[in-house]
């Protein structure tokens, strides 16, 4: 650590961010500010509240590697349950005497040699390190569907859950059949007195159980041996690899296993012909980020549910009119639409070295060096940046090996090895080039559907290879790159 500490300022305060926090202050860094736009941590688990909500990471898998929670309930980690985790572990490793709560950047502009910040509020901040924490799916997707301020009841997205509203015996409609959708639906049949779920395009459902853990299995896995025996992590991580393989192999033994498993579970699980029908997809599966439930075949097959496959021709003020000329009548509807996944740190205005802004840097798609760095933009490092690993595995986990490679780029600043570190415009446009060949290789390109995983050219946007791939080229920067020699050995 040199002599004059660095100023490092971390924007968000969800998952990425507080483990930023916490690493910081292990490394004995002492001049660190996060800034967080709402009033407590916990990003996307603070902003979605919808009943249902679920991970559908295995319950041990979904923490920090430092900081296991032996207290999970479920077998998947229930919202709820999540953010009281993140907001503990923020607690107990100081993230919150750390943050500026209610702080909004709307700026971040390189001069000088350094990162200077306005905010919403008017505040202004500089640093030499800025870490960008700021999330994937935080900005709510609209549908575009005329006559929505007409409707009188109560309509809102599935990000934004007006709690104040009843549901039991209502009349309900859920619009989008993505994991959010589908666990709403899940958590809401029954207790409805009529649930419509509207279906744009059929998804594959991946069968899972989800039981709960006993109060003794609870109390045996405050024991960390125990507990990590119940994990199991070599297994587990081999079946992270086998899910990445089948993506990027969609020949391979795995990737036609679990491609089976989707459609036994809709031939076994849907009784009525038509339903079944209604609900089969035209697509391969794994071609679009693969839904987890234990439930839904179940829970639209309900005598007061509904699946409501014709297209939507508007809102009204009493309900939902399909193209067929039918109004449905309800009493709530609910946007599961889903989120603008391109945004990333916009629409925050960052501005790099002689200029160049981030717009003008992503004019055709989102991308950064292995996901985490850009050229321009000095001392800017992201978690779960652009084209990084996106999927049914542990985001904490992405971060974590990220959080890794970070570390080693900030060590050469601090041993005055460079002032600026960033790679070169031919290293990026050289990974560019082969992630866009690899992703055109993927199910995501080949398996026949549109999802938020592809930009707006239609190439799939998360990282295109195998996760070993990705372990190994977090576990040591190319200094070549970077410009910088190999450091020496200590």
């Amino acid at each position: 650590m040199p002599e004059k500490q660095p100023r490092i300022i971390v924007l968000g305060a969800g998952m990425a961010g507080i483990l930023a926090g916490i690493r910081l202050q292990q490394m004995d860094y002492r001049n660190v500010t996060l800034y967080e736009k709402a009033d407590r941590v916990g990003g996307t688990w603070r902003e979605n509240t919808y009943p249902g909500l679920t991970c559908d990471v295995p319950s041990h898998f979904y923490t920090y590697s430092f900081e296991r929670n032996p207290d999970w309930t479920r077998h998947l980690p229930p919202g709820p349950e999540i953010q009281a985790y993140f907001e503990r572990t923020a607690q107990k490793y100081g993230i919150n005497a750390l943050t500026r709560f209610g702080e909004e950047c709307t700026e971040a502009t390189y001069r000088d040699g350094r990162w200077h910040l306005q905010f919403a509020s008017g505040h202004r901040d500089s640093a030499d390190i800025l870490i960008a924490a700021t999330g994937v799916l935080h900005h709510p997707k609209y549908p575009d569907i005329s006559g929505a301020s007409t409707f009188q009841g109560a309509l809102f997205h599935s990000a934004r859950w007006d709690h104040s509203v009843p549901l039991e015996g209502r009349r309900i409609g859920i619009i989008g059949n993505g994991s959010t959708g589908v666990q709403i639906v899940s958590a809401l049949a029954g207790k409805a007195g009529l649930l419509e779920h509207y279906q744009r395009t059929p998804q594959w459902i991946m069968p899972v159980e989800n039981g709960r853990f006993s109060a003794e299995e609870r109390a045996a896995f405050r024991d960390p041996a125990v507990l990590a025996k119940a994990m199991n992590v070599d297994e587990y991580m081999a079946s992270v690899e086998a899910y990445t393989q089948s993506i990027t192999d969609i020949d391979s033994e795995a990737s036609q296993a679990m491609a089976q498993a989707c459609r036994d579970n809709l031939e076994h699980s849907v009784a009525d012909p038509v339903l079944r029908e209604q609900l089969r997809p035209d697509h391969l599966p794994l071609c679009k980020r693969l839904v987890f439930s234990p439930d839904y075949y179940q829970a639209i097959q309900h005598p007061q549910s509904r699946l409501v496959s014709t297209g939507i021709q508007q809102i009204e003020a009493t309900g939902i009119r399909t193209v067929d000329g039918e109004l449905h009548e309800l009493d709530v509807i609910v946007f599961a639409t889903g989120f603008h996944a391109d945004a990333f740190m916009r629409p925050m205005a960052i501005t790099g070295r002689d200029g160049v802004s981030l717009a003008d840097f992503w004019h055709d798609r989102p991308k950064a060096y292995l996901a985490v760095t850009m050229p321009g933009f000095p001392n800017l490092f992201m978690l779960n940046g652009p084209n990084g690993p996106v999927g049914n595995f542990s985001l904490i986990d992405i971060a974590e090996h990220q959080w890794g490679y970070i570390e080693r780029l900030m060590a050469r600043l601090d041993a005055g090895d460079c002032t600026e570190v960033e790679p070169s415009l031919a290293a990026m446009e050289a990974f560019e080039t082969e992630r866009v060949e690899a992703a055109k290789r993927t199910v995501w390109y080949r398996g026949g559907c549109v999802s938020w995983y592809l930009d707006a050219e239609g190439i799939p946007s998360s990282w295109p290879w195998n996760f070993q791939r990705f372990v190994d080229s977090m576990a040591e920067p190319d200094w070549v790159a970077f410009g910088l020699p190999a450091p020496l050995e200590t």
